[in-house]
């Protein structure tokens, strides 16, 4: 995370920024020229007012006057159609830039390691790629522009102003150094706050996403009051930050109200004495200053808030950014394609750790030619599921060597690896959508009648067509409508039909019921066929089959063999392990 700068500005991240509106150049000028062509046709109805007051005062014509009326009409109804090009071609702008800006934060998210993910926040992520994005549109929408159109006001009734009476253009702006001076510390000052309600919306997202994630446990534990507490004070914070900025408006908008009155009160008094005293000044005139000292006025109070919008803009723009910047992708450097893969795997001293100096594979040396199936049991935190993660590539190793078919598999172009590795995880993820968008995941190659066809070879098919709306079945968020077992079944036909080179079973009979681990035994063996597999289980019951076991334990492996050469070893560590589960299951 980034920390305040300090500054009420920042040029670099406001650079970025416009950077993105490259891209809609001729809308951003249409955007910027109805901006400029504004600020001139305002400036027009207080000198046409002035001019038809003296005017009337002098000749008392009302033809006359009815001209000034009708150029006052014309003069509005251009403001109106430069106004409404304006706000059209600000906000189209916006909306595109930002629309770009949030693709680009959610491709490089999808490129990230396994272990950026470790170390962040789903919730602040979130906050990332929708609320903070969203503030950086009002940047564009209610700050650039806005601030520019009103700086660009500012300018021109000066102008007109100082042509008209340099005198009263003075009076007028006597205050005005003064409210400036104030805008400056308010800018500087709600800086800061506004880097705290971002942190603070990004706390209470992370907090509440967290939270109904895991609403299971936090009943089931019954920590209902002690996590609503915990709610109370993180929005209690939220709060806290919101008012802080509500005390720097409090403070600045009165003192800005009160100097704009002081001036138009100078003008009326000053106007005034000149009107009685002499010729120097008309009554027209006073009336067109007070006006523009409104015009005036009122964008500077309005360039305050619109700059708070701006440095809001921003902040989050620094917060997406610093996701955008980071550096923690896997190397894509591959060039070999895996699509003819046959699946021989060699593990060579390979070493890893996902925390600097904590190895959790310590020298791992393993071969699986093409076609077995190979077991990796052990304790928790042997190190079983790092070795899969690492085949995948979700990781990159310490030191040591991976290689599939006797090529590296850095070597390796990461989707088409990717793609003949398929993966049946013991905690099984589905997407809010039908079992056969969570299948195909939406692969429009793949269609219902190999699905189907799937499904039947490997034994699930029944189960899926029991189901409301049998493959249009939604299974809601999380495949929550589901059991674990019916998931681990979704899942493993979602593998199948992917047609890897590898694959690997990670816990996947683990939690399930008898009849559901009957009907993945079946669809494990079906397809594991003529491919290679690897599967993890602390069930050793299930892995009695496989061509080769690897015993691991605290990141080092201890024995290997088949289960027979094992159980003969004696005093074992899969001897032990197999006896003690054996003896656990038949007193049970």
């Amino acid at each position: 995370m980034s920390k305040a700068t300090g500054r009420a500005f920042d040029i670099k991240i406001f650079a970025r920024l416009m950077s993105f509106a490259k891209k809609y150049r001729i809308r951003f000028i249409i955007a910027s020229l109805s901006t400029i062509l504004l600020a001139g046709f305002s400036a027009l109805s207080p000198v046409i007012l002035m001019m038809a007051i003296d005017d009337f005062t002098i000749t008392k014509d009302f033809v006359r006057l009815s001209y000034f009326t009708i150029a006052m009409l014309v003069v509005l109804l251009i403001q109106v159609f430069f106004q409404f090009s304006f706000i059209y071609y600000a906000n189209w702008v916006g909306q595109h830039i930002i629309r770009d800006i949030r693709a680009k934060t959610f491709r490089k998210i999808l490129e990230f390691k396994m272990s950026y993910f470790d170390n962040s926040s789903v919730g602040k992520l979130v906050t990332r790629v929708v609320s903070d994005i969203e503030t950086i549109a009002n940047f564009f929408t209610q700050g650039v522009f806005m601030i520019v159109s009103d700086i660009l006001k500012m300018i021109v009734v000066i102008i007109v102003m100082f042509y008209t009476n340099w005198k009263l253009a003075l009076i007028a702006l006597a205050t005005l150094p003064v409210l400036i001076y104030a805008t400056k510390l308010f800018q500087i000052a709600i800086k800061s706050t506004f880097q705290d309600v971002r942190n603070q919306v990004a706390n209470l997202n992370s907090f509440v996403q967290e939270r109904v994630t895991g609403i299971k446990i936090v009943q089931l534990f019954n920590r209902e009051k002690i996590e609503y507490q915990n709610f109370i004070n993180i929005n209690e914070k939220h709060k806290k930050a919101h008012i802080k900025t509500v005390w720097y408006y409090s403070i600045f908008f009165p003192i800005a109200e009160i100097l704009s009155s002081i001036s138009i009160g100078l003008i009326a008094w000053f106007g005034g004495l000149q009107v009685v005293g002499s010729t120097a000044v008309s009554v027209g005139a006073v009336i067109a200053f007070i006006q523009m000292a409104q015009m005036l006025f009122r964008p500077l109070r309005q360039i305050a808030d619109k700059f708070n919008q701006l440095q809001m803009g921003i902040v989050a723009g620094e917060r997406v950014f610093n996701v955008i910047d980071t550096e923690s992708s896997i190397d894509k450097n591959g060039t070999f394609s895996a699509a003819n893969i046959q699946g021989n795997i060699n593990f060579k001293d390979v070493h890893f750790s996902y925390i600097k100096d904590e190895e959790i594979l310590k020298g791992i040396s393993f071969d699986v030619e093409k076609g077995q199936t190979v077991a990796i049991v052990g304790a928790t935190g042997a190190g079983k599921s790092t070795i899969i993660s690492l085949i995948s590539r979700f990781y990159e190793i310490n030191s040591g060597l991976i290689c599939i078919d006797d090529t590296p598999i850095q070597d390796y172009d990461i989707t088409s690896l990717r793609q003949k590795v398929a993966i049946v995880l013991q905690d099984v993820f589905l997407f809010s959508d039908t079992i056969l968008n969570n299948i195909t995941l939406k692969n429009e190659k793949i269609s219902l009648e190999e699905v189907k066809k799937a499904a039947k070879q490997i034994g699930i098919h029944d189960f899926i067509m029991s189901l409301p709306n049998d493959y249009n079945y939604n299974v809601k968020e999380r495949g929550g409508m589901l059991s674990s077992g019916q998931r681990q079944l979704i899942a493993f036909l979602r593998a199948y039909l992917s047609k890897p080179s590898i694959l690997i079973l990670d816990e996947a009979t683990s939690s399930v019921d008898t009849h559901s681990e009957q009907m993945i035994q079946y669809a494990t063996d079906e397809i594991t066929k003529d491919r290679t597999s690897i599967v993890i289980a602390h069930r050793l019951a299930t892995i009695k089959k496989a061509d080769m076991i690897i015993v691991m334990d605290k990141g080092r492996i201890v024995e290997k063999g088949n289960h027979t050469e094992l159980l003969k070893k004696h005093d074992g560590y899969y001897k032990n392990l197999y006896e003690k589960q054996f003896n656990s299951e038949t007193v049970i």
